[in-house]
């Protein structure tokens, strides 16, 4: 999901070479190098994350977001399987639209921008007509956050990014401290753990907004795709949902069997494009299978773990795909769905393993 009107741009060629631990010896799990400045002179750190299988992840401080994600075909060939690009003016100016950032305060829409907490109403800032979408004008996704690398164990290495958001940015109530650690195992899973605290009430509702072609190139609609979702949330000409909790059989929007990701797109009223959430079922609480998507030519597979309630499936580029681990859009405005709300003493915990084999 993402702002409407966006163009898109193709960057999913190998942004560099992938690792071959043939040739390395002995293994550099993490690797650190400078990506560039901002236009305030501040620099922007890279981290390149390596297993002992040649799988290698590259993050950065800005957005701390995913650039590039080599992932092995089912002849050992890696390729990158994330939309980015080496150029950080790209993602500063927007004109590389497909990035992988953190999204927060709150991922996905916010009606009208204002939601009722504790008596008060807060009002955003607006950035999706009368609504706020993924945060506001900057939300997590622009800022440069702090990282540290933390100690490899035998079999994996990480990288945590940790980013203070003051009271009253956006318009959200709070300073909140939020912070996500990037762990890649030998077992060729990228692990995401979210944390955040605050000292005033307020929502949390951070994703990763990675964007996912696991043939490397072209388009993803003959890549095929499993959610393990019954229901979603329906939604109004705005994609702000009404509130409804409907199941997905009958309806084009129905990935309980494997199905190819353009198989039903034509019968979308949104021109052709996925920008649902989906209701996992058994989600919200202990790390649950959400979804499963497989490229049928290269025999890559990707899996999704969580312990979110939801995750909404975006095809509005159409050369990937991205499965973002959430709560419900909205929730601060419907009182039936998962709570969103993080108070002071408390501690905003959530995890997203994005794991990838081949057959």
């Amino acid at each position: 999901m993402h702002l409407p009107k966006f163009l898109f741009s193709l960057a999913l060629l190998a942004l560099a070479a992938p690792f071959d631990p043939a040739r390395a010896g002995a293994l550099t799990r993490i690797e650190e190098h400078d990506f560039g400045k901002m236009p305030d002179g501040t620099i922007v750190q890279q981290f390149t994350l390596r297993n002992a299988g040649g799988m290698a992840v590259k993050v950065m401080a800005l957005g701390a977001m995913i650039n590039e994600l080599q992932a092995p075909d089912r002849h050992g060939a890696f390729t990158n399987v994330v939309l980015g690009t080496n150029s950080l003016d790209a993602y500063v100016n927007n004109t590389f639209t497909a990035q992988a950032q953190i999204i927060g305060r709150v991922a996905n829409r916010i009606a009208n921008a204002r939601f009722p907490l504790d008596g008060v109403e807060y009002q955003l800032t607006a950035n999706n007509g009368r609504n706020q979408i993924h945060g506001g004008r900057k939300g997590f996704a622009q800022q440069v956050w702090q990282a540290q690398t933390l100690p490899p164990s035998e079999h994996e290495a990480s990288v945590r990014f940790t980013y203070f958001s003051k009271d009253g940015e956006e318009g959200y109530p709070g300073n909140l401290t939020a912070s996500v650690t990037y762990t890649l195992t030998d077992s060729n899973e990228l692990r995401l753990d979210y944390q955040a605290t605050t000292d005033k009430a307020t929502p949390v509702n951070m994703c990763s907004h990675a964007y996912f072609n696991l043939a490397g190139y072209g388009d993803v609609q003959s890549q095929e795709l499993w959610l393990n979702a019954d229901h979603y949330t329906p939604t109004d000409a705005q994609l702000i949902p009404t509130g409804e909790i409907a199941p997905v059989k009958g309806t084009p929007l129905d990935f309980t069997t494997p199905t190819l990701i353009g198989a039903r797109a034509d019968q979308l009223k949104l021109r052709g494009t996925y920008d649902n959430n989906y209701i996992i079922t058994g989600g919200g609480n202990s790390l649950v299978l959400a979804a499963r998507a497989r490229d049928p030519q290269s025999g890559r597979v990707l899996e999704v773990r969580t312990t979110q309630p939801g995750i909404q499936l975006y095809t509005g580029n159409p050369h990937a795909f991205a499965l973002e681990t959430q709560h419900y859009p909205d929730s601060v405005n419907h009182p039936n769905f998962p709570s969103t709300i993080l108070r002071p003493g408390e501690t905003f915990k959530s995890t997203t393993v994005f794991s990838f084999s081949a057959k």
